[in-house]
C-alpha cells in the first residue's frame, strides 16, 4: 500500500518532500536517495506517469495538482508518457548502490526504465551494463587477473622484441699516462 511509510516526517513535510522528488525525477530522469525514500518515490512517479499516458484536461490539472513544476508536466505529457504508450506500468528501476557513508542508510538510484531496443539501435547496449558497472566495488572494476597485462605495459615489450638486439658502441679508454719515477 503506498503511502504507509511515514520517514520520520509530519504529512505535510512528508508530501513536499515526496513532491518534489517526484518532479526531479521526472525532470531528470534519475535521482540518487535511499531505499526506502525511492520505494515510496515509485508508486507516485508511476502514478503520474499512468495519468499522464490520457492527455485529457482533467489528467493535465490531476498531475499539474502534485507536480510543482509546469514546464515538467509539460515534459511528462508530451516525451515521457508517449514513450510509455505500450508499457502497462514498470516505469522506474531501483538500483541499490550500498551504504551511505555518514549515517550507513541503504542508497540506491532510482531511474526511468528506457526502451532496451531503441539503446541497442544508438550503440548504447542499454542500461543493464550500466546497473552492473554501478553494483560492482571499485576493486572489483579495477582487479585483473595476474595474466593479462595492460595494453600500454605489454607493447613496449613486443617492440623490444622485434628489434635486433643492438650492440653498445665500443668507447676508447685512454691508457693511463706512465708516470716518471
Amino acid at each position: 500500500m503506498p503511502g504507509s511509510r511515514k520517514l520520520g516526517r509530519t504529512t505535510d513535510h512528508r508530501m513536499a518532500m515526496l513532491r518534489g522528488l517526484v518532479t526531479y525525477l521526472l525532470e531528470h530522469g534519475r535521482i540518487e536517495t535511499t531505499v526506502t525514500r525511492a520505494k515510496e518515490l515509485r508508486s507516485l512517479a508511476e502514478k503520474m506517469i499512468t495519468i499522464a499516458k490520457e492527455p485529457t484536461l482533467h489528467n493535465k490539472r490531476r498531475v499539474l495538482a502534485f507536480v510543482t513544476s509546469e514546464d515538467v508536466v509539460k515534459k511528462l505529457f508530451d516525451e515521457i508518457a508517449p514513450s510509455y504508450k505500450d508499457r502497462p506500468g514498470g516505469y522506474t528501476r531501483i538500483i541499490r548502490t550500498g551504504p551511505r557513508r555518514g549515517d550507513a542508510a541503504e542508497m540506491c538510484i532510482i531511474e526511468l526504465v528506457t526502451d532496451d531496443k531503441k539503446d541497442e539501435k544508438k550503440g548504447r547496449g542499454g542500461n543493464k551494463a550500466k546497473a552492473t558497472a554501478k553494483t560492482t566495488s571499485r576493486a572489483a572494476r579495477t582487479r585483473r587477473p595476474a595474466e593479462e597485462k595492460p595494453a600500454e605495459a605489454a607493447a613496449p615489450e613486443a617492440e623490444e622484441a622485434k628489434a635486433p638486439a643492438e650492440e653498445p658502441a665500443e668507447i676508447a679508454v685512454e691508457a693511463p699516462a706512465e708516470t716518471v719515477e
